[in-house]
């Protein structure tokens, strides 16, 4: 029986739930960056191209979207802690290994691979918060899940490119890949409590795994759409920023490398600053859509303002991105919560990793586009691109709160 289904949990075995999901989730997002964060480098050292560097990026979201929903049912169907700690150790030991290479195409295949480990986070841990946190503390749990990979998105740019200048960036790659390891460790060490089965008797008439049209029906709903599009067009803002937001900054401002990296840290920190606001409000609100078409539209400008402006100073540039940051992360506890009271009871790793999969959908299509922007020197599309979906997000909200209320 889930949590939420019988007596409350204790704040601490919340807590403890909170933590070792949010340190996976770390690091997942820890790893989504750990190549772009080394383009200008990995550009010099390759000799290729910004849109071939793209496709690194797309070929690991690209893999991890085609496979999310798959292991969204591998969730609902095996458990969600055996399939999170299989997807952390891939993930981990393909991003080892791109410290290894020795030229530009072993990368094609290992970002592949990691994007395989990295299908399985957002079903697994989702799955495991809605289940064993307790439901007054939900909004907190989700807040607590994505300010975690907010923080592993701050995190990888500073630490890689610090590991870098001490050593080199095969080191950096390397020292990424053991981290994610000895997360996997201390899961195993502490974890052991949330070894789970999938448990179908808690619910009354879930929808079946195996039974493929009613899973059709489910999917490609209206409501189940909407979702999905609301992450993908997140997902092309937000990795518009972190793939080619430093190169784009150094272009567009004459900034160093480390004031353009500072700016994306800027960026991801303020966003996880915004979480911690909007995982309060989303407990003391069932208007999650205002707060979210709000956030989305606040950022959008922001952002605009930089693509209009030239000649901002590196002060400048990190403020407006901070505030934007912000903007977006208030939104992000409240998006969780439109998502679950779209998903059927019994079947919400398959609807997490079906909506989720919006993400790696989004994140894989846009580095080739402006890859091939900043080899035709237009840095600036970088950041209107980024305003632009940011902006749409907004209209897909209007439609999930539609069905929802409907529902």
């Amino acid at each position: 029986m889930s949590a939420n289904a019988s007596s409350p949990p204790s704040l601490g075995r919340d807590i403890k739930v909170m933590g070792l999901v949010g340190a996976a989730h770390w690091a997942s997002h820890f790893f989504h960056l750990v190549l772009p964060a080394l383009f200008l480098l990995l550009h010099d050292e390759f000799q290729v191209s910004f849109a071939a560097l793209g496709l690194l990026t797309t070929l690991l979201y690209g893999a991890s979207g085609l496979a999310q929903t798959a292991a969204g049912f591998l969730v609902d169907r095996f458990g969600a802690r055996r399939v999170l700690l299989s997807g952390l150790t891939l993930l981990s030991t393909a991003t080892l290994a791109c410290g290894l290479v020795q030229s530009y195409w072993m990368l094609l295949p290992l970002s592949a691979l990691a994007g395989l480990g990295n299908s399985v986070f957002h079903p697994a841990d989702l799955s495991i918060l809605t289940a064993k946190v307790s439901s007054h503390r939900l909004g907190r749990g989700y807040a607590t899940h994505a300010l975690c990979g907010n923080l592993g998105w701050a995190a990888a740019p500073v630490f890689m490119i610090t590991m870098s200048q001490i050593w080199d960036w095969r080191v950096a790659i390397i020292c990424a890949g053991l981290i994610g390891l000895a997360i996997v460790a201390a899961f195993l060490i502490w974890g052991g409590d949330l070894q789970d089965q999938p448990d179908h008797t808690a619910v009354a008439d879930p929808i079946p795994v195996g039974r493929l049209m009613d899973n059709v029906r489910l999917l490609f709903s209206t409501t189940i759409i909407s979702c999905f599009l609301y992450f993908a067009f997140l997902a092309a803002a937000l990795i518009g920023i972190q793939s080619f937001g430093m190169p784009a900054m150094v272009d567009m401002f004459g900034l160093s490398l480390t004031e353009a990296g500072r700016g994306v840290t800027g960026f991801l920190l303020g966003t996880a600053g915004g979480i911690l606001i909007g995982g309060i409000a989303a407990d003391r609100t069932s208007r999650h859509d205002r707060i979210a078409i709000a956030g989305m539209i606040t950022s959008a400008l922001f952002i605009f303002y930089i693509a209009i402006t030239g000649g901002l100073g590196a002060g400048m540039v990190l403020t407006l991105l901070v505030l934007a940051g912000m903007a977006s992360g208030i939104t992000t506890p409240s998006r969780d919560m439109l998502v679950r009271a779209a998903a059927p009871k019994g079947a919400s790793g398959r609807v997490f990793g079906f909506v989720y999969s919006g993400l790696d959908l989004g994140s894989a299509l846009i580095p080739l586009v402006l890859g091939w922007a900043m080899d035709q020197a237009h840095p600036e599309a970088v950041f209107f691109t980024v305003a632009g979906f940011l902006a749409i997000t907004a209209l897909t909200v209007v439609q999930v709160r539609r069905q929802v209320a409907i529902a």
